[in-house]
Formats: structure tokens, C-alpha cells, sequence
């Protein structure tokens, strides 16, 4: 191992040796391109640093004679390490020639790279110099360049401008001369016209010639117009000399001679204008529209096209369009149908008028006059003679029978032919109708149906609803006619029932109303609107009533004309059916009066009399009911008026000041007629229900309910057979008014009943007397109606019965104790001093503690 360490050792310095004999040599390209020093570096070192392994059995032979230590690590000898030890870079004296050699090659090469660097700095600056004198001498010659063509520009306007100068005058001469020419052969021809009048066969052959018809119509009216400015020239100033007159009077006959020859070929242009149509020979027709164009704009020929076409000459085109809309002679007619017919009919017209615009578009050289002429005819006579036979207005003195569909029928008519005809407006529009005012041309065809379409909208609603009150008095008078002769007070339970408010008819009212609203609104709106459709497609209607685009004064008029109707309608409806509710209610009061005996009769009598009493008794309940259903359906039938006004009558009105408030103010004037009616049954309804409590009373309550006989045996805690009656009464034939009432008339009701529950209550007791055991009795009855009349939610009604709840302790306590009792209750305080004098009395007369209720009533309630 040693001798192969000594031998690489010897290997090294030799190659060391070698390279420091051999020089260094650095490339300049090496430098260039991507250089790395890293690079460099390693291409300069790589050969001279060698590659050092650690060979495992070196390591074994170091460590064989190494001394075992007692922790078991081994311990070399000091001369043996320190002669294992070599050096530990030998290749470093190899490296430092190698670095140094490089430095001193670097250094050439830099002072290489200064000179050349130097060398071409002089050559730069030799030629930067050289560029800056051709640049300068360059800059010379563009500037005198641009002198020469600024002076040759302002030589070339120059010439330019005279050119012009001279164009002018030539063309001003030629001008001159053109007219000069054109002027000769104007009074050449006006001397041919100038001749005797009526003598137009010694004219040129210009005027004659058909191939030259359009240059002799132009010539004529060139003739024709200076004619007769000469003649209005003269006829204003004052003839001072002959000639003039002489003068005047020649063109006077060359006017007339002018006129005749125009009239004369206008017809003959007519002719064949004529002709050319019936072959469908466009370029004749258009030549011919051409020429005509100068006599008078071509308003005749126009309108001699329109005239002459089929749909305004053909007498069955008229009656077809009858048929179409109306159907068969003597057939009835419907709005469904109607509308479907005007829609067919319609569409045929605005494609006719297409096919049509296609022609004129062609022929005429101003087609938009044509259509608008074209347009106008079409509704002035085809779409005016159908609605004539369509819309008959009826006489408000005498309405149409409903059997014939009454005014109803020729307000949807007039609905339905309003609206197709405005659709029709539209679509004539877009097929083009020139400067015609078509939407107002359409609004006049209707004006004389909208100038009386409120008063037939009234009227309209009141005849609907005569025919619908007569229907249902006719059903009525059937049923009762079927159900045969019954007994006087079922008969008018009976009646009642079937004469009923019903909200479905409410609901009807509403449903003419809406659609009666629709038609003012279509009516108000429809004119203005469509013309601002194209641009207001998107707006909201409430939008559109804001800005103006609905008319609103007019239309608000109407709409709250209309809503009135419905007031009207309703509010008698409502009261009416309240007032015959009542009337059932009066008869069976009726009743119950005519069956009241005085005490003393026989027993059958009273018998009979009893039984007649119980049925005036179910009449009265059922009255009772009858009228609860009448407030609800009532109240039910308001809630659908209010509704339909807050969804659909306000919106209509707000834009126009003052006319939601006051419809808001009649609708509450239309009301007040049904509440009065209403507050006059409830009452009604109180006086039934009390009559009846005042009947069980005095035929259920006994003398012995309220002084029971001393005999020992336990009191009765049960409320008394009237009470529970009472009760049972009041429960049953209040769940009518729980169900019917609402709120705070509901509370007013009960409120009401209570009170005259309770003062019934005192007036009955009044007529009887009292021991202890009757006034544990009184006061379970007592406690028995307060806990039926706490259903009321009625405050001052609980605090009634519970001072008759104290007051019955007086039959009870002792008379020292009831003064006590009495100051113990915060509500009857201020009745303590009463109270203790009664004290006084009742001791002096104990035994008159059984004596009759209205002692103490007085004693401490009033």
C-alpha cells in the first residue's frame, strides 16, 4: 500500500512539471458568445486536480497495529500516524504557475482588445463627421426644394383660379345663351298659341307629335305660367299706354288657347294611362305618371288611379265585406264574430293596399301622395260604409231590449270595430300612407259614437242591472210559487232565505264594471297612443298615465262616471237585502206580540199560546240568522268593491287632481246607506235575541228557584233551568254573529247585547225574593252568565256582572259584614256610604234580610 501511495505521488509531480514547461494559451473566443467564468475555470484546472478515493484496505492496514483501548477504541502509535501522513494538496505549487500564467495572458489580451477598441473609436468619429456634412448639405437641398414647390403651388392656384374665373364666364354665357335660345322658341310658341282663341290646328308639330308628349307638356305649362304671370302683372298695374293692353289681351287668348291644349292632352295621357293599366304595362303607366306629374303635381292622375280601382267601383266587394263581418241577412250577430270578421276583412284590405303600395311605388314619381290618397279613400268609404251598417246607435229614450242584446251588444260592438279599426290604422302605417294623419282620420270615423259613449255606458250598466234584479225576482216568485202555502211565520223565513244577498251577484256588478272600465280606457287612450306605440311598446301603463299618453282628464271623467254606477248598484243591492233581512226580523216580532196573553186565561189558551210563542221564537232565530248571513255577505261584497278600487279604478284617477279623493268621498256616501240599514237590523237583531232571553226567563224561572225551603236538605249549586236555557239560547244563536262580525262592529255588537243582557238580568230578578240558599243560587247564576258574556272581550260588560256577582253576596253575608264586603271592592267604593246605611236598616229588620232585590239594587248600583 505504501509503495503504491509513493508512486502516485511521483506520477503527480511529474505532470505538474510538464504543465509549467508548457505556456498557457487563451483564445479571444473564448470570451465571446454565452461566457461562464465557472466554464473557464474549470476548463483551466480540470486536468491538474486529481481524483482522490478512499481504498478500504488502506483503512484496514492503518488500523492493524493499532492498540486496543479498554472502552474497545483503538489508538495509533504517534511515529505510525505521523508517518501515514502525506501532503495534503500536492497539486497546489501546479495550480499557482497555472494562475499566474492566465493572469499575464488575460493582461495581453486586454491591452489586445484596448487597442482595437481604440482604433475603432477614431475610425467612428472619422466617419460620424463625414455623415454630419452630408446631412447638412442634404438639409440645404430639401428646404430650396420645398421653396420651389411652395411657388410652384401658389403659380398652379393662381392659374387654377383664373381657369375658374373663365369657366364661370363661359358657362354664365353659355347659360345666357341657352336661355336666350329657350326664350326665342317660348315666344315663338306663344305667338302659335296666340292666335284666335279656340284654334289649335296651326300649332308645331312638337304638339302633335306623340313620341314628343313629355317636352310638349313641359313647353305648355312653361307657356302657361308665364301667361298667366303676365296677365296678373298686368292686372295689378295701371294700363298707361296701349300696347300693354293690346299686349294683355293676346295672352289672355294664348292662356285660354294654353288651357285647352293642356286639358286636351291631360285626358289623352289619361287614356292611355288607362290602357296601360288594364295590360299591366308599368313603363307605360310610369311614363304617362311622369308627365301627368306636371299638370297640377299629378293630382289627377292620383286620383283618377284610386278612383278606378276595383274595391271602391265593384258593388259586391261592399256587400262581400257584409257578409264577412255581419253574416247572413237575419242572422244574429256577436262580438266574438264580429271581431273575427273585422280581423279577416282587415287583413284582406291591408294586403290589397300592399299589393297596390307595390304598383304605385313603380308608377308614380311621388308615391307617398298616392298612398296617403290611397289610404284615405280606404277609410273614408270601404271601412266608414261597413261601420255605418255595423253601428247603430240606439236611443237612450227607448234602450234596446235585453232579448236583443240591449245597449251591452252595441258597446262591445263599438269596442271590438274600434280597436280592429285602430289595428287597421297600424298596419296601413307601415305599409306607408304618406303625410295622412291616419290614427285622426281613424278617430273621426268614430267621433259621433264617443261623443255619447259615456251615456250609453251608464245607461248600459242600470239596464244590466233592472234585467238582473227582474231575473231574480222572477226566480224567486218561482220558488216560492214551488214550495207551495206554508204557515206565516215559515213562509217568511222562507221568503228570506231566497231573497238573500249573494256576493256572486256583487261579484257580477264588479265584472260589468271592469269590462265597462276597459272600454273608457280603450276609448281615452287608444288615438294618441298608438301614435307613440312604436317608441312606448315597454312602458308600464301606470308610466304612460303619468306622462299624459292616457288622456287622463277624460279618462279619469269617465272611469269615475262609470265607478259610480257600481256604487249605486251595490249600495242599493246591499240595502235592500239588509231591509228585507229586517223585515223578517219586524215579522217575527209580529209574531211574538200577537201570541203575548195577559195572566189570567185558561190553560188550553195557554198552552196554545206557548206553542205559538216557541214557533214565533224559531221564526225570530231564524230571522236572526238570516240577518247575520245578510251583514256578512254585506261586508263581504264592500271588501270586493274596495278591492277592484285599489287594483284597478285608483290608478286611473291619481293623475287627476281631486278625483281619487272624491270618488273615495261618494264611495263612503254610497256605503252609508247599507250601514244605516245594518245598524238598524243589529239592533233589531238585540231587541229578537232579548225578547226571546225575557220569554225563557219568565217561563223557565220559578218563585222557589230563589227562596228555597228551610228543610235541611244540602243547597243546590247548579244553576237554574232558565239560566242554563238562557245560555244555551244565547250560545246557540250567537255563533251566527261571532261568524258574521268582525272586528270592531263585532265588539260594538257584543258590547251592546251585553249591556242589555244585564239590565234585563236586574228588571227580572227585580220580581222575586230571597233567602241565603236563593242567593248561593242567584250567584251561581250569576257566575254562570259572566262566564258566557266573557266570551265578548267586552270590559265593561265583565265588570257589570261581577258587581252583580258582589251585589248577590248581600243575600248571603251577614248584614255587619257588609261593609266589608262592599269597601273591599275598589269598583263600588264610592257607593260605601249607601251601603252602610242599608247596613243600619238591615240590622234593625234582620229578618227582612229575604226581602225583594230592587232594595239593594238601588242601594248599590245607582
Amino acid at each position: 500500500m505504501k509503495g503504491s501511495r509513493d508512486g502516485t505521488k511521483k506520477d503527480q509531480d511529474s505532470k505538474s512539471s510538464s504543465v509549467n514547461s508548457v505556456p498557457l494559451i487563451l483564445d479571444i473566443e473564448d470570451f465571446k458568445g454565452d461566457f461562464s467564468f465557472d466554464g473557464l475555470f474549470g476548463n483551466l484546472v480540470n486536468e491538474l486536480l486529481p481524483s482522490f478515493q478512499e481504498e478500504e484496505d488502506d483503512s484496514s492496514e492503518g488500523h492493524a497495529g493499532n492498540d486496543i483501548l479498554p472502552n474497545g477504541t483503538s489508538r495509533m502509535p504517534y511515529d505510525a500516524s505521523k508517518s501515514a501522513q502525506g501532503p495534503l494538496f500536492p497539486e497546489v505549487d501546479a495550480l499557482l504557475s497555472l494562475f499566474k500564467d492566465s493572469c499575464r495572458e488575460l493582461v495581453d489580451l486586454q491591452q489586445q482588445i484596448d487597442g482595437k477598441l481604440y482604433n475603432l473609436k477614431k475610425e467612428v468619429s472619422i466617419q460620424d463627421s463625414k455623415h454630419r456634412k452630408t446631412l447638412a448639405e442634404l438639409e440645404k437641398g430639401v428646404d430650396g426644394l420645398f421653396d420651389s414647390f411652395a411657388r410652384l403651388d401658389s403659380r398652379i392656384s393662381s392659374v387654377g383660379q383664373t381657369a375658374a374665373k373663365i369657366g364661370d364666364h363661359l358657362q354664365s354665357a353659355d347659360a345666357q345663351r341657352e336661355t336666350a335660345s329657350q326664350t326665342i322658341e317660348l315666344i315663338k310658341y306663344l305667338m302659335e298659341f296666340n292666335g284666335s282663341p279656340g284654334d289649335l290646328m296651326e300649332l308645331s308639330a312638337l304638339f302633335s307629335d306623340d313620341s314628343r308628349v313629355a317636352e310638349a307638356a313641359s313647353i305648355a305649362q312653361k307657356l302657361r305660367s308665364f301667361a298667366e304671370e303676365d296677365i296678373g302683372r298686368q292686372g295689378i298695374a295701371v294700363p298707361s299706354v296701349v300696347e300693354n293692353a293690346t299686349a294683355s289681351r293676346g295672352l289672355e287668348v294664348a292662356v285660354a288657347n294654353l288651357q285647352d291644349y293642356c286639358n286636351e292632352l291631360e285626358n289623352r295621357l289619361l287614356s292611355r294611362f288607362d290602357a296601360a293599366s288594364q295590360r299591366r304595362e308599368l313603363s307605360t303607366m310610369s311614363e304617362c305618371a311622369k308627365i301627368l306629374s306636371q299638370f297640377n303635381r299629378g293630382t289627377s292622375a292620383m286620383q283618377h288611379y284610386v278612383a278606378t280601382r276595383p274595391m271602391f267601383i265593384d258593388v259586391e266587394v261592399m256587400n262581400a265585406d257584409t257578409r264577412l263581418v255581419l253574416g247572413d241577412q237575419g242572422s244574429q250577430v256577436s262580438p266574438s264574430n264580429v271581431a273575427r270578421g273585422l280581423s279577416s276583412l282587415y287583413r284582406e284590405i291591408t294586403d290589397t293596399v300592399r299589393k297596390e303600395a307595390a304598383t304605385i311605388m313603380a308608377v308614380f314619381p311621388s308615391p307617398s301622395d298616392v298612398m296617403a290618397i290611397l289610404v284615405q279613400r280606404v277609410l273614408e268609404q270601404r271601412v266608414t260604409g261597413l261601420l255605418d251598417k255595423l253601428l247603430v246607435k240606439p236611443s237612450l229614450v227607448n234602450l234596446p231590449p235585453m232579448e236583443e242584446g240591449g245597449l251591452l251588444l252595441y258597446l262591445r260592438m263599438l269596442a271590438v270595430a274600434y280597436e280592429k279599426t285602430q289595428e287597421l290604422a297600424r298596419d296601413l302605417r307601415a305599409v306607408g300612407c304618406g303625410d295622412l294623419d291616419v290614427e285622426g282620420l281613424t278617430e273621426s270615423l268614430f267621433l259621433a259614437h264617443k261623443d255619447e259613449y259615456p251615456e250609453h255606458e251608464q245607461a248600459s250598466l242600470g239596464q244590466l242591472y233592472h234585467a238582473k234584479m227582474e231575473e231574480m225576482r222572477a226566480e224567486n216568485q218561482q220558488l216560492s210559487e214551488s214550495s207551495g202555502t206554508i204557515g206565516r211565520s215559515k213562509g217568511a223565513s222562507v221568503a228570506s232565505s231566497h231573497q238573500q244577498i249573494s256576493v256572486t251577484v256583487v261579484t257580477e256588478f264588479v265584472r260589468w264594471n271592469e269590462e265597462a272600465v276597459s272600454r273608457c280606457t280603450l276609448f281615452s287612450s287608444q288615438g294618441l297612443l298608438e301614435i307613440l306605440s312604436p317608441c312606448l311598446a315597454v312602458i308600464d301603463p301606470l308610466i304612460r298615465i303619468t306622462f299624459g299618453i292616457f288622456q287622463p282628464s277624460t279618462l279619469a271623467t269617465n272611469v269615475k262616471a262609470v265607478f259610480t254606477c257600481l256604487l249605486d248598484q251595490v249600495s242599493q243591492y246591499i240595502t235592500e237585502g239588509l231591509e228585507r233581512a229586517r223585515d223578517s226580523l219586524n215579522e217575527a216580532a209580529a209574531l211574538r206580540e200577537r201570541f203575548m196573553l195577559s195572566t189570567i186565561v185558561s190553560r188550553r189558551v195557554a198552552a196554545a199560546a206557548a206553542s205559538a210563542a216557541e214557533a214565533a221564537a224559531a221564526a225570530g232565530e231564524s230571522s236572526f240568522r238570516s240577518f247575520m248571513v245578510a251583514v256578512q255577505r254585506c261586508a263581504s261584497s264592500v271588501a270586493i268593491v274596495q278591492q277592484y278600487f285599489a287594483n284597478s279604478i285608483s290608478r286611473l284617477l291619481l293623475p287627476v287632481d281631486g278625483a281619487h279623493a272624491a270618488s273615495c268621498e261618494e264611495m263612503a256616501t254610497a256605503m252609508s246607506s247599507a250601514e244605516t240599514a245594518a245598524y238598524k237590523g243589529l239592533q233589531k237583531c238585540i231587541e229578537t235575541v232579548m225578547a226571546e232571553v225575557d220569554r225563557l226567563l219568565s217561563a223557565e224561572q220559578k218563585a222557589t228557584d230563589y227562596r228555597l225551603p228551610d228543610d235541611g236538605i244540602a243547597p243546590d249549586h247548579r244553576p237554574t233551568t232558565a239560566c242554563t236555557r238562557v245560555v244555551a239560547y244565547l250560545s246557540r244563536v250567537l255563533e251566527a254573529a261571532f261568524t258574521a262580525l268582525e272586528g270592531l262592529n263585532k265588539q260594538a255588537f257584543l258590547t251592546e247585547l251585553g249591556n242589555q243582557l244585564h239590565k234585563g238580568l236586574l228588571n227580572h230578578w227585580q220580581k222575586f225574593t230571597f233567602n241565603p240558599s236563593g242567593g248561593l243560587r242567584l250567584k251561581r247564576d250569576i257566575t254562570e252568565y259572566g262566564e258566557f258574556v266573557r266570551s265578548f272581550n267586552a270590559p265593561t260588560v265583565d265588570e257589570k256582572f261581577e258587581l252583580l256577582g258582589i251585589m248577590a253576596n248581600v243575600f248571603i253575608v251577614a248584614p255587619e259584614s257588609l261593609s266589608s264586603l262592599f269597601e273591599g271592592t275598589p269598583s263600588i267604593r264610592k257607593d260605601a256610604q249607601r251601603v252602610h246605611s242599608a247596613q243600619r236598616r238591615l240590622q234593625n229588620r234582620k229578618t227582612r234580610i229575604q226581602t225583594q232585590l230592587p232594595v239593594a239594587l238601588e242601594l248599590i248600583l245607582n
